[in-house]
């Protein structure tokens, strides 16, 4: 059975992953929707991502 400490470290290890994925994944779909703008209205949720990107920066 593992310790309480080791599976801390592993929940915060996992929520880094997932941080690191969100931003890499939300910087690559504005990089896609900068380069097509073709691209823009044809998925929903993309627009709402890039959109919010935006909107934070």
């Amino acid at each position: 059975m593992e310790s309480t400490t080791s599976m801390e470290q592993d929940v915060d290890r996992t929520r880094e992953v997932r941080t690191q994925l969100r931003n890499r994944h939300s910087h690559a779909l504005t990089s896609l929707m900068e380069a097509r703008t073709d691209l823009r209205g044809v998925h929903a949720l993309a627009d709402f991502v890039d959109d919010s990107v935006r909107w934070s920066a």
